[in-house]
């Protein structure tokens, strides 16, 4: 591995919140991508381009030193149909309820997730860890944001057509066989018999 590779690039929108710093009563915060993060989250996210990018959140404090953030990531990106390899633009709107736990509850709330998937109920996310004190609200939309990305993005009037080939005649079990096949030599002029 080169070096490189082994420098994990930056995260392409940050807007960091100290948890210290959120009052009781909680946190509104509506955020817009600049031109410069819109061209920084389309490259990381192999999109063609990012036209426009926001996000909404709520964090309400909950116990034990644990938030909730909810809200609302929207925007337009540029991609490219996988079958008329048209450019195309999709529009993206994903709902957001994520709980953010110190680092030294995530083993116990993760292990709570696992006995929840065991069971019939609904199984809840697990929590994302406070980083350093920090919940970088910047970097939860635009995950929310590559999650919701369709892979394989396709125009809504585009239709995938098979190739069709007309089948050749001489592609046949036995063609092989026929290429083998001895043709008699066909003689030449008679010869004369003698009289």
């Amino acid at each position: 591995m080169t070096k490189s590779a082994m420098i994990e690039k930056p995260d392409p929108w940050r807007v960091p919140v100290a948890a210290e710093k959120i009052p009781d009563t909680g946190l509104h915060r509506d955020l817009e991508a600049d031109q410069a993060t819109r061209v920084a989250v389309a490259e990381m996210g192999s999109l063609r381009e990012v036209l426009m990018l926001q996000a909404s959140f709520d964090v309400t404090p909950k116990s034990g030193g644990r938030f909730q953030v909810e809200g609302r990531v929207r925007a337009r990106i540029g991609q490219t149909c996988v079958v008329t390899l048209e450019e195309m633009e999709s529009d993206i709107d994903e709902p957001i309820d994520v709980i953010f736990a110190p680092p030294d509850q995530i083993p116990e709330m993760a292990a709570l997730v696992d006995e929840a998937e065991e069971s019939d109920e609904d199984t809840p996310d697990p929590p994302e860890p406070i980083d350093n004190g920090i919940i970088d609200l910047g970097r939860l939309a635009t995950d929310a944001l590559y999650l919701a990305v369709d892979p394989y993005p396709r125009k809504p009037d585009a239709v995938f057509e098979p190739l069709v080939e007309a089948p050749d005649p001489e592609d046949h079990p036995f063609a092989a066989l026929k290429a083998l096949k001895v043709t008699p030599k066909k003689s030449g002029a008679k010869k004369p018999k003698d009289k």
